[in-house]
């Protein structure tokens, strides 16, 4: 994959600051989690450098999608939104205060979500599938994953039944366990990188599980009940949790990404603002993931439209993004993508 210049490689770990004794620390746990989490998503891209692999598969050279003139509409405004979205991410660093930095996480988490979720609409509009419901945007592209339409940079995911997961495509996470892991420093080998991603699919499908059971639990029209009793059941069998996985589906990158999305009036995100966390690192790891997902769907795009159609797309676009990020990926990647049979990394 070509190394993005305005986008930096994830950086060496740094050791955290004594969290036996550091009260801050220790409530900054939740928040360092979380950044381990993104920072090995990150981490993983950069080591897989495989963007440039999309243009060998064979779903990838057979993609033509159905654009039509409605088609195109709908996605100029999609890219728009996400370009935009990317845009606003990108340049909060800029600002060289950390204070400001901290704050800014209320708004750069839902930017680098909703920037990776209008560039999957995108993606799916250009496949004639126009959707909006965030959930079946989850679903479609929790199958496109699957079926291998993304590199395996981001290609992983997660299914089964919960406490009997299954996690496809991190081979090296088997030989690596997050048990024990009391240090909360971030990963900082293949190995341990992988052990994160996974451990961040389990606890993302959880919430995915708990959630879902506590919908249909909460209404008295979907409940399940005792036989016996009638009562609403307080416990679920293996069986019943088995039509729960069934009902979610994969659990994937985007739903990952899905984590991101929190308000900013909910009293999670203040763990975040209030934490002693690295948050430059945290930020550059979502510009990273958000880079590399968005490439990925604009390639797919691209090579439904025609390199022509899509650089009409650019050429139409404010004058701040189109001399932008959006312009240098059309070039260093898009085009190369499109115009070589062997692109280079």
């Amino acid at each position: 994959m070509t190394q993005f210049s305005n986008v930096p490689a994830p950086q060496p770990p740094v050791a955290a600051t004594s969290p036996a004794t550091d009260e801050n620390w220790r409530k900054s746990i939740p928040a360092q989690v979380f950044l381990n989490h993104f920072f090995a998503m990150d981490y993983h891209i950069q080591h897989q450098q495989d963007l440039f692999a999309i243009a060998k598969f064979p779903i990838f050279q057979q993609f033509y999608g159905m654009p039509s003139e409605a088609t195109y509409k709908a996605i100029e405004k999609l890219l728009l939104n996400s370009w935009s979205a990317e845009y606003a991410l990108r340049i909060t660093p800029v600002v060289n205060d950390e204070q400001y930095l901290q704050s800014s996480l209320h708004w750069t988490f839902p930017q680098a979500y909703y920037s990776a979720l209008f560039s999957a609409r995108a993606f799916l509009a250009i496949q004639g599938i126009n959707v909006s419901n965030e959930e079946l945007i989850r679903k479609r592209i929790g199958n496109m994953v699957v079926r291998g339409y993304y590199p395996s940079s981001i290609g992983y995911y997660a299914l089964g039944p919960i406490n009997n997961y299954r996690i496809q495509r991190l081979p090296m996470a088997r030989r690596f366990t997050m048990a024990g892991k009391a240090d909360l420093l971030l990963p900082s080998r293949e190995g341990s990188v992988q052990a994160e991603l996974a451990q961040f699919l389990k606890t993302t499908r959880d919430q995915r599980v708990k959630t879902l059971r506590n919908v249909i639990q909460n209404n008295p029209k979907t409940a399940l009940r005792s036989p016996k009793t009638g009562e609403v059941l307080q416990k679920f069998s293996v069986e019943q949790y088995k039509q729960l996985a069934k009902q979610i589906g994969y659990t994937t990158y985007f739903d990952m990404l899905s984590r991101l999305r929190i308000s900013s009036t909910n009293r999670e995100i203040e763990r975040f603002v209030e934490s002693e966390i690295d948050v430059r690192l945290f930020h550059q790891s979502l510009v990273n993931i958000v880079t590399h997902v968005n490439a990925v769907h604009e390639a797919y795009i691209a090579k439904a439209l025609g390199l022509d159609a899509y650089r009409q797309l650019v050429a139409k676009l404010p004058a701040y993004l189109q001399e932008s990020f959006v312009r240098e990926r059309m070039n260093t990647v898009i085009v190369p993508m499109l115009t070589t049979d062997k692109p280079t990394a």
